[in-house]
C-alpha cells in the first residue's frame, strides 16, 4: 500500500501543467470532483459487498484504503488550486447535483454507475501512464501525485466491476449487461458534459472565453494530446458481452511508473 503524501512543503502554480491554462484546467477539474465521487464509490462498493468471497473482500478494503488516500491528497491540491485564486464554487454544485440522483436508488444502480466511472478513471489512467505527452514538462511533485494515483486506479480496476458480478449473482446475464451499459451511457453523457462545462468555467476564470476556449479545449481532449481520443477503443470494448477490465491487463505500465515515481 503506497501512502504517499504530496505537495505539503511547496505549493504547485497556478498553471502548473507546463503553464498551460488549458491542461490545467482539465485536470483541475477532474481533481476538484474527486473527493466526493470517491466517497460515493466506496459507498457504493461497501453497500453491496455482504457475503462477498475472502479473495474479493480482501480486495475491496484496499480499494477503500486506496480511495480514502486519494481523497486525501486530492483535497489537499484543490486547497492550493484555491489558494492560486480558483473558484470551485460551480463545480462543487455539479457534484453535489449529481450525487442527489443517487439518492434511494437501488444499491445495484448505484454500483454500477461506479462501476463505469471506474472504466473511465482506470482509461485515463493507463493513457497518463502510457503516454508521457500528458504530465511532460509539469511541476515534478504535482505530476507524481497524478501518477501515483493512476498507478493505484489500475490495480483496483476490477474491484467494482468484481463486486457488481457478486451482488447481481442471481440476475439473468442479460439483466446485468443491460444495466451496466445502460449506466455507462448515462454516466459518460454527464461525465464530458459536466467535465467540459467546468474545465471551460476555470478557463474562464483566466480569461480564456467564448469560442476559443471550446476549441482549444476541444483540441487538447480530441487532438494532441487527445486524452479522449485515445481512450475511445477501451471505453467502446466495455460494452461487449463477456467483458471484464483485467481483458486488457496493463499492469504492466504499474512497475514502470513505480521506478518513475521512486527516482522522483
Amino acid at each position: 500500500m503506497r501512502d504517499l503524501r504530496f505537495g505539503r512543503a511547496t505549493r504547485p502554480g497556478r498553471w502548473w501543467l507546463p503553464g498551460d491554462p488549458v491542461a490545467t484546467a482539465w485536470h483541475n477539474a477532474l481533481s476538484a470532483t474527486f473527493p466526493k465521487g470517491e466517497a460515493f464509490f466506496i459507498e457504493s462498493v461497501k453497500a453491496c459487498r455482504d457475503g462477498a468471497p475472502p479473495g474479493l473482500a480482501a480486495q475491496i478494503r484496499d480499494f477503500i484504503r486506496q480511495e480514502i488516500n486519494h481523497t486525501r491528497e486530492h483535497l489537499a491540491f484543490n486547497r492550493a488550486a484555491l489558494e492560486a485564486g480558483y473558484d470551485f464554487s460551480r463545480i462543487d454544485a455539479h457534484v453535489d447535483y449529481m450525487l442527489g440522483l443517487t439518492k434511494g436508488r437501488r444499491p445495484e444502480v448505484n454500483l454500477a454507475a461506479t462501476m463505469a466511472l471506474e472504466h473511465f478513471t482506470a482509461m485515463m489512467a493507463h493513457e497518463f501512464l502510457a503516454n508521457p505527452a500528458h504530465f511532460a514538462g509539469g511541476e515534478a511533485e504535482v505530476a507524481n501525485m497524478w501518477r501515483w494515483h493512476a498507478i493505484e486506479e489500475i490495480e483496483h480496476k476490477a474491484v467494482a466491476f468484481d463486486t457488481y458480478l457478486h451482488a447481481t449473482r442471481d440476475w439473468p446475464a442479460r439483466r446485468r449487461w443491460f444495466l451496466r451499459c445502460l449506466m455507462m451511457l448515462i454516466v459518460t453523457r454527464n461525465f464530458l458534459h459536466h467535465r467540459f462545462v467546468d474545465a471551460i468555467d476555470l478557463m474562464a476564470q483566466d480569461g480564456i472565453t467564448g469560442w476559443r476556449a471550446k476549441v482549444r479545449l476541444l483540441a487538447y481532449l480530441t487532438v494532441r494530446p487527445g486524452v479522449l481520443r485515445r481512450i475511445f477503443p477501451a471505453w467502446l470494448s466495455y460494452f461487449r458481452p463477456g467483458f471484464h477490465p483485467w481483458d486488457h491487463d496493463d499492469r504492466a505500465l504499474i512497475a514502470t511508473a513505480e521506478r518513475d515515481l521512486a527516482a522522483g
